[in-house]
């Protein structure tokens, strides 16, 4: 079992850490602009559409249980039926952002608190950037499809390739030409139809005799709609929810002014490589924990479960003892302004503890995923919710209005209470289902 989980978490934890790696980078070239606004520019445009796409994350996690599943049962016309539904979804769900694009920049915008040089920039980087949002989203379906496959490769070399092609056009549009923030975008549009192009070439060359199960009227039963829809309803809920945490965040940050949207820009960086390194484990278990539950083999589900969050803390705990031991290095990485690193260096502790705190709730998503318990995700994520924004707007003047700190502090309780919750869950409705 240890084999199998390396197998599938390898792959994801490298795929996965070049996905935060192309927005280290894009904060590392805007940080070494002439100013701070450049690095929140990217920031808040970054945010909206962290806001929009991770909300559509439910397509990507939900298309990996069901196929997942499909996959135990050795059913190949389910999943040619999943993926199809996927990718309907995907590219419908994807013209309608980029023919809305106006309605989504305008409300965004109304509702982040950054000053008015930093939006500015960041809606040019916008209006280039949602041009991307067809093939980003068809890209998760097919993203979620290859990992319930139980196939990791794959979706670790789209990624490498994705993030590799962003970061060269980045490095492109931005010394050669010139470009700032919109060449940073620019890149983005470029690398996700190339991906996307790429992952429907690798499809065909290894799963093209599927396509005899390609039926348009198995694809739209209305039934099997309804229910890969509500699937992915819960998910939504649950992953808006989240989007809507880190949103919040970074709102009560650019409040605060540039100096401090940078600094908090820049820890989310670590934030980031956190969870998608972690999340390698996750996606492992997704793709086991739905392959087991689809086979109703009790016994490995069970051991797959396990060896997944021993795993997961073993990894967190390396994350924690580097960022301890190499903070102000890894600083340096994002930006070579002084003050923004003396501002940085008094929040560092929040991002050493933050691997420990968080590792359970990513496992947890994933053995939910898995299991295709998606009420269980839309459940705890709502009572871990409410329990952020009470506590935050209590602490906010309880600690002498030190909005950053009691901003960090909220935060890292949310996610450690988040798998909490999970835990209680797990064992009150799901661990004599399995």
């Amino acid at each position: 079992m240890n084999k199998k989980i390396l197998y599938l978490a390898i792959p994801n934890i490298i795929s996965n850490l070049s996905v935060p790696l192309l927005s280290s980078v894009d904060t590392a070239l805007m940080g070494r602009m002439e100013s701070e606004i450049y690095i929140g520019a990217i920031a808040l445009g970054g945010l909206i559409f962290n806001f929009v796409y991770w909300s559509f994350g439910f397509l990507r996690m939900g298309t990996t249980g069901l196929t997942a599943q499909a996959f135990g049962e050795k059913n190949n016309p389910k999943l040619m039926q999943i993926l199809g539904r996927a990718l309907v979804f995907g590219f419908v769900s994807g013209l309608v952002l980029l023919l809305s694009q106006s309605l989504f920049m305008d409300f965004g915008f109304y509702l982040l608190d950054g000053s008015q040089e930093v939006e500015n920039l960041a809606k040019e980087y916008f209006a280039i950037r949602i041009w991307a949002a067809p093939a980003t989203l068809c890209l998760y379906g097919l993203m979620g499809w290859f990992f319930g496959m139980q196939n990791a490769v794959v979706p670790m070399v789209l990624t490498i390739l994705i993030n590799v092609v962003n970061i060269i056009a980045n490095l492109i549009f931005i010394n050669y030409f010139g470009m700032k923030a919109d060449g940073v975008a620019l890149g983005t549009v470029i690398a996700q139809y190339t991906g996307f192009i790429v992952a429907l070439v690798i499809f065909y060359k290894r799963h093209g005799h599927l396509l005899a199960h390609w039926k348009r009227k198995t694809i739209f039963e209305i039934q099997a709609f309804k229910q890969f829809l509500s699937l992915n309803r819960d998910i939504f809920i649950r992953t808006f929810l989240l989007v809507f945490a880190f949103a919040f965040f970074e709102n009560q940050s650019a409040a605060q002014g540039d100096l401090t949207l940078a600094v908090n820009s820049i820890l989310l960086q670590f934030v980031a490589w956190i969870s998608y390194g972690i999340d390698g484990f996750a996606y492992a278990s997704e793709s086991l924990v739905g392959r087991y539950a689809g086979a109703k083999d009790k016994t490995n589900l069970r051991k797959a479960i396990n060896l997944s969050f021993i795993w997961s803390f073993g990894l967190a705990m390396i994350y924690s003892i580097c960022f301890y031991i190499f903070d102000v290095e890894l600083l340096q990485l994002f930006t070579n302004q002084n003050n923004v690193i003396e501002a940085a260096q008094n929040y560092t502790i929040w991002i050493v503890i933050f691997p420990i705190i968080a590792t359970s709730g990513y496992v947890w998503d994933g053995i939910f995923i898995g299991l295709t318990a998606s009420k269980a995700m839309r459940n705890t994520m709502i009572l871990a919710f409410i329990f952020f924004i009470v506590v935050f707007y209590s602490t906010h003047y309880q600690l002498d209005n030190m909005t950053n700190f009691s901003l960090w502090f909220t935060f890292s309780l949310f996610i450690f209470i988040r798998g909490i919750i999970q835990t209680v869950y797990y064992k009150m409705y799901l661990a004599n289902d399995e």
